[in-house]
């Protein structure tokens, strides 16, 4: 079992699979052969076939069409939600982990609090303030407890660093703080950061699809979770609609995981 693990870390399928994520989202919608949206009373839950190489759902909507569609909801909302957790995050843990006693302790607090709520429960809470959620207010609620986990690791890594040499010799020699921080530490934190933003990716999506699933998505975007939604009321009779929604979210995630791994092996140098 290690062996093969070992393996899947060693060979970057997982960037092969991101890559094709991210080019699928960028022209997706481009090459989609049907209007994801189109009603096709006459061609409802049909079977893959040379029309339709996927098959069709709900209202005979084109499956493939829907999931290139869905490909850049995922994409935008990961980019964005990894984008701006990172960088607050970064900022806000940074500051805590550079100055210590107070500063430290607010940040650790506002953590704490954030994550004594289940992530999902947050989310839903969320978007239940809003009547007909949209896809800014789906980001933002994605946000509002995913710079945690960055807002920690830049924390440690700044206990850390800001102890060494030339973190101390750049203090000695009067330079501002904001300064060591943005030359000497925030360089420092890029690989851990990089490794984590990946991996968050998949989780961003995956939570994404889990609302949008339960209903939460944007109402007029088309995102693999209400696809999915779709498939499990006709999962014994038309199981292809839940089959590919499903292993299309399966293997995003995985290829962000197994790219994570594939990252930290490379940047770390303690596992090289």
């Amino acid at each position: 079992m290690n062996s093969v693990r070992d393996r899947l870390r060693n060979t970057p399928i997982g960037l092969l699979i991101v890559i094709a994520f991210f080019v699928l989202g960028t022209i997706g919608p481009w090459i989609a052969p049907y209007d994801p949206l189109a009603i096709d009373l006459l061609h409802e839950y049909e079977r893959p076939s040379a029309a339709h190489w996927l098959g069709t759902g709900d209202n005979g909507i084109d499956i493939l069409s829907a999931l290139l569609h869905g490909a850049r909801l995922a994409a935008i909302v990961g980019v964005v939600v990894v984008g701006v957790s990172v960088l607050f995050g970064t900022a806000i843990g940074t500051w805590g982990g550079y100055y210590g006693k107070l500063p430290d302790h607010v940040v650790t607090g506002i953590a704490d609090l954030v994550q004594a709520f289940p992530a999902i429960v947050l989310n839903i809470a969320v978007l239940a303030l809003v009547a007909e959620p949209g896809l800014l207010h789906l980001v933002v609620a994605l946000t509002v407890n995913g710079w945690v986990l960055y807002a920690r690791l830049a924390r440690a890594e700044t206990l850390s660093l800001r102890e060494r040499e030339f973190v101390e010799a750049a203090r000695a020699l009067g330079v501002p703080d904001r300064q060591v921080m943005r030359r000497h530490i925030v360089p420092n934190l890029l690989g851990p950061l990089v490794i984590q933003a990946t991996t968050g990716l998949g989780v961003v999506i995956l939570a994404e699809s889990t609302l949008s699933f339960l209903g939460l998505g944007p109402g007029k975007a088309v995102s693999w979770g209400a696809l999915l939604d779709q498939g499990t009321s006709v999962l014994l009779r038309f199981p292809h609609v839940a089959l590919f929604s499903g292993g299309t979210i399966a293997v995003t995630v995985l290829g962000f995981n197994l790219m994570g791994d594939w990252l930290r092996d490379r940047l770390d140098p303690r596992l090289r």
